[in-house]
């Protein structure tokens, strides 16, 4: 399934936007941190037929690099609002986001109804602890994502070989992680480096750190049914989660409305990129 690629009008500029498939019934979908629309491929591929999923290059990253600041989640939030009515009424979309996506659509969603909302390995606040940098924090939890951004490669195939020594890729390397990596690949030979820009993934993620009773609140003031899927390890595959156990059941009982699912075997990452995985979060988005 080869996306169809577009561009949505926002404040600054344009947008660019990709629908994947030709179904009637909508998936909006925001990435992470670092990420692009290509995280989306591999759930979109397996929707079923009467189903699309529109994906978007936030501002600061992939083919909206160019994009101005200032950035932001809620900046993030508005953009992903002018996607969603560009494609029709708000209440007949599903809603989904990733990571620091999930945020974005929980922000998005506080404002506006969807059919449902889709938390996946994200959304719920993760407080600063008292008296710590955000930007240390942030460099000891995205550290490795972080310094890629102002990293240079020889080529493309040594930008792919990168990742492919990621942990959390390691024996779970496909074509769609390629093709994730290979689009997010910019530059000359010799001065290959990732479209996403630094300044912006570093505000993004001082405004996380920092606003979390501000996500607190958005999470409070969703009305649409509200999920959420998490993966049992992190960023490097390591064995505990970005959204631990302890954390969802705090949330689960603040909004009992929310429903929480622990996907087995998978990462931070292959929860949207491995087979398996892709197929039970295509499920879940398309249930009804």
């Amino acid at each position: 399934m080869n996306p169809v690629f577009g561009d949505v009008d926002v404040p600054g500029g344009r947008l660019r936007v990709a629908r994947f498939g030709t179904g009637p019934r909508l998936v909006v979908a925001v990435h992470g941190i670092t990420a692009s629309l290509m995280a989306w491929s591999g759930v979109a591929r397996r929707l079923p037929a009467e189903w699309s999923l529109v994906a978007m290059d936030l501002r600061g990253r992939g083919h909206s690099a160019g994009l101005p600041g200032p950035y932001g989640l809620r900046r993030h939030a508005e953009d992903v609002g002018l996607v969603a009515r560009s494609l029709g009424a708000e209440s007949d979309i599903v809603l989904t986001g990733h990571s620091m996506g999930a945020y974005v659509a929980a922000l998005a969603a506080a404002d506006h109804d969807y059919a449902r909302v889709v938390l996946i390995d994200g959304g719920l606040p993760l407080p600063l602890p008292p008296g710590l940098d955000p930007d240390v924090v942030l460099s000891a939890t995205l550290g490795p994502a972080i310094a890629r951004l102002s990293q240079t490669f020889p080529s493309t195939d040594a930008y792919v070989d990168f990742f492919k020594a990621h942990p959390a890729f390691a024996g779970n390397w496909n074509d769609l992680v390629e093709e994730y990596v290979r689009y997010d690949a910019t530059g000359p030979e010799g001065a290959v480096r990732s479209r996403a820009h630094e300044d912006a993934v570093r505000e993004d993620g001082r405004w996380l750190l920092t606003e979390s009773e501000a996500i607190g609140t958005a999470l409070h003031a969703v009305k649409s049914p509200l999920s959420l899927l998490r993966a049992p390890r992190g960023l490097l595959d390591q064995p505990v989660g970005m959204i631990p156990a302890e954390l969802a059941a705090t949330w689960t009982e603040r909004l009992p409305a929310l429903e929480d699912e622990l996907v087995d075997d998978c990462n931070h990452y292959t929860i949207l990129l491995e087979d398996r995985c892709a197929s039970l979060v295509a499920d879940r988005l398309s249930s009804t």
